[in-house]
């Protein structure tokens, strides 16, 4: 077991002990309690009622074709609607896993789920990612061709950065542009990104007018240092998905730069920022 999960956090919730060789595990839909569904639906409503307002199009709309409303949704049932739309399916894990597994997951476009749900006293705030965190905050978008392809091919470039030591930059890449990324459209800001979308907090104040947000710049993001306990600082938009996925084949030529760069610490100003 603790070769199994090593380079990850100590006490980790989930059950390691189970997991295969490719970290996956069985979800066992049948096993997961009344009071586990009755948990995701609280979560369900209060994030769903927020999305009109504050959500990118194509979130809602991705999460208009997933049959999520009533409860823990079942991985393989959502996984043949998504190889229907983009090729992508589901895996169940038991919940953060090591670098290299998950990109290889990513590279053959398998999304990693983690199996279990939090706490009805952890609604509001939980360390580690969820089922609800990652089913409905990152599934979603699956269901859209650019940003689908996009996320196939970071988890490509995941052996890449392993090569140059550059998984901190790579890392710093899915924390703001895939957990807390924003979009422009409509006229305004949205969000994509699963870590605000999951969060009810995170949600209001990511599109709120207090928060600091900037124009997407490849570079800067490598660079960008994060929080991850407390509401994000800065946020970068951008102005479409295909911007990110552009963004991959800049990628290589860039982590090395990144790597050797000054990180930026969370929510400093840095020369060329452009702020929206």
């Amino acid at each position: 077991m603790d070769a199994l999960i090593d380079g990850l956090p100590a006490g980790l919730r989930g059950d390691y002990a189970v997991a295969a060789a490719d970290f996956t595990l069985p979800q066992d839909w049948a096993g997961y309690a009344a009071a586990d569904h009755a948990t995701w639906r609280t979560l369900f409503a209060r994030q769903a009622a927020l999305l009109p307002a504050h959500a990118a199009a194509a979130f809602r709309a991705g999460l208009d074709r997933l049959d999520f409303a009533a409860g823990i949704p079942d991985f393989a049932a959502t996984s043949a609607r998504l190889r229907a739309a983009t090729g992508w399916s589901l895996v169940a894990v038991p919940g953060l896993i090591p670098d290299a597994g998950f990109f290889g997951h990513l590279a053959q476009r398998r999304f990693p789920v983690t199996r279990w749900i939090r706490r009805p006293e952890e609604l509001d705030y939980i360390v580690e990612p969820d089922v609800f965190h990652d089913a409905f905050g990152h599934v979603p978008l699956l269901t859209q061709p650019a940003f689908a392809d996009f996320l196939a091919g970071y988890g490509e470039l995941g052996a890449v950065a392993a090569e140059l030591g550059a998984l901190k930059p790579l890392a710093r890449l899915y924390w703001h542009m895939v957990e807390f990324g924003l979009i422009r459209e409509a006229g305004g800001l949205r969000a994509y990104g699963a870590g605000i979308l999951s969060s009810s907090v995170e949600t209001r104040h990511a599109t709120g007018s207090a928060a600091r947000r900037l124009r997407f710049d490849l570079r800067r993001v490598l660079r960008s240092d994060y929080v991850i306990d407390a509401l994000q600082p800065t946020y970068f938009v951008i102005d479409d998905y295909a911007a990110l996925f552009a963004a991959t084949h800049d990628l290589p030529a860039l982590l090395a730069e990144a790597r050797d760069a000054a990180p930026i610490p969370p929510g400093a100003a840095a020369p060329g920022d452009q702020p929206i």
